[in-house]
């Protein structure tokens, strides 16, 4: 969960708890009364300090649905076992809410940690509609979309500019460009996250769903990686590192490295989140002006981002299910949304948003990022996520790394996701 902490230097992973050390036969009496009272909002670090203010205006206006601010660790993984240790111990435990990543809702809510929500509470109908997807599992909403990503393509303008080429829009321009631009002005070619962790699984599922591919169908239940557009997406990645135009660094990357790789100059190509636009285009960044961004290319025409950012969902065993669900009807309002963009540097999942004319001048990439994330795709949708995205980050990383042809390693990925799904 990476990208949620690089997305504007930090996307949130938030819990929500009640306050209060009270025995949990005592928690259990309260939630029949009314289901509301007071509340801890736990985040793995916010570092753009934006929810503080909005805590308040909550806090103002529901005294006795108070929110405390706690943080998690700063570590993705970190902050997961600890939500993961909590629930499973099939009590109340601490936690209420639980902002998680995109691809933890399945998982959470085939355990039966999350309880379904109810559709018509919240303004699902606002949302750009990929993200809707994201927080649901067989049917049922088990989570509300809190903020959103989608990978795109970073690129030198002035340097493209001065060949006189645009940017661009196929996997065969993109690795052109990078095998003959780059070179002649000392510059690696394209670079996403490709070292072994969830960076890669990513990487990896946008190059095989741009080229018309799955990884898993039916909620994780069928192995659909086996086909010739998978074979084509990891081998588009096999043959830029064999070739030279991706660099081996690049097997050493997670999004911070690829983009200080890029800041400095290194690349004339990356793939990235939003907020590596971001960090090169501000005022005092050495890019400033010099870098242009576009969607992620595919086969023949623009390709297919990995659905980033965040859910909002209800502990199953929470004592104040009603004031969980009442603030998180609060943080995705429009206001509150607004300020998401405004205050953390955070892609809201409010369409109407990306339209917002003073919003697009002070961000010019939301027209880019709207564009991607409706055409995203969430990663693969399995109970077993972790599981799932540990084996395509193990495959994909011997098939860069020369020890398995792009062929033997989807043969191989879809030989150990079955054997994941029949445990």
């Amino acid at each position: 969960m990476r990208w949620m902490r690089a997305a504007g230097r930090g996307l949130l992973v938030l819990a929500v708890v009640l306050t209060g050390c009270v025995a949990s036969g005592a928690r259990a009496e309260e939630a029949p009364s009314s289901g509301r009272g007071p509340l801890t909002l736990a985040t793995a670090g916010d570092l753009t300090g934006y929810l503080g203010p909005l805590l308040d205006g909550w806090n103002r206006t529901h005294p006795g649905e108070r929110v405390t601010l706690v943080e998690l660790p700063d570590s993705a993984d970190e902050t997961r076992a600890q939500m993961v240790t909590d629930l499973r111990g099939g009590n109340r435990g601490r936690f209420d809410v639980l902002n998680i990543d995109v691809d933890w809702t399945s998982e959470f809510a085939a355990a039966g940690w999350i309880r379904p929500l109810p559709r018509g509470r919240f303004p699902l109908k606002a949302f750009l509609p990929p993200v809707v997807g994201t927080a649901t599992y067989d049917g049922r909403l088990y989570a509300v979309p809190y903020v959103t990503n989608a990978g795109l393509l970073l690129y030198r303008k002035d340097i493209l500019a001065e060949e006189g080429v645009p940017p661009p829009r196929t996997w065969a321009e993109l690795e052109r460009d990078a095998r003959t631009i780059a070179p002649k002005h000392g510059l690696g070619g394209y670079a996403g996250q490709f070292l072994p962790y969830e960076g890669l699984t990513v990487n990896a599922a946008e190059a095989v769903y741009s080229a018309g591919g799955s990884i898993l169908g039916d909620e994780g239940a069928r192995v659909t990686v086996d086909s010739a557009a998978a074979r084509e997406g990891i081998g588009f990645l096999v043959r830029g590192v064999r070739e030279g135009w991706i660099p081996r660094e690049a097997l050493t990357y997670k999004e911070e490295e690829s983009k200080q790789a890029f800041l400095d100059g290194r690349l004339l190509f990356l793939r990235n989140w939003p907020y590596a636009y971001a960090a090169a285009s501000a005022a005092g960044s050495p890019l400033a002006g010099k870098v242009g961004v576009v969607p992620l290319p595919g086969p023949d025409g623009p390709g297919t981002s990995v659905l980033g950012g965040s859910n909002l969902a209800v502990n199953a065993h929470a004592s104040h299910p009603e004031s969980a669900e009442r603030l998180i009807a609060y943080l995705t309002s429009e206001r509150v949304q607004r300020q998401v963009l405004v205050r953390g540097a955070l892609p809201p999942v409010r369409a109407d948003l990306y339209e917002d004319p003073g919003l697009v001048r002070r961000f010019p990439y939301l027209p880019t990022l709207r564009q991607s994330v409706l055409t995203a795709a969430p990663r693969p949708k399995s109970p077993r996520y972790d599981q799932v995205s540990l084996a395509v980050q193990a495959v994909v990383h011997d098939a860069l790394t020369g020890h398995e042809t792009p062929e033997s390693a989807v043969r191989r990925l879809a030989r150990e996701l079955a054997a994941l799904s029949r445990r």
